[in-house]
């Protein structure tokens, strides 16, 4: 909903109706105009943002599949001895 400017009575009686008139318009097109330019910069800084965020997601996904594979080498390691402790004990173990 468009807000438009309005001069009191007095700056009408003062400056006349057409001076006024055209500030009222020139206030208008000024804040047309930075409404505009403000749609323009956020708009831009949304996209800004998705790209970011894009960019973000697949950084982190790439270092949770690093960290998944870490995590798998670790487990393999450590099951791999504690099974061959379990054998051990099996086959050394007492009789």
């Amino acid at each position: 909903m468009p807000v438009t400017a309005k001069l009191s009575r007095k700056f009408y009686e003062k400056l006349g109706d057409d001076v006024a008139g055209e500030l009222v318009d020139w206030f208008n097109a000024v804040d047309a105009t930075y409404k505009s330019d403000l749609k323009e910069i956020n708009d831009l800084n949304w996209q800004r943002l998705d790209v970011r965020l894009k960019y973000m997601d697949a950084h982190l996904d790439s270092r949770l599949d690093r960290l998944r594979a870490d995590l798998m080498k670790w487990m393999f390691i450590y099951w791999s001895g504690t099974v061959a402790a379990i054998i051990g004990m099996s086959y050394f173990g007492p009789k």
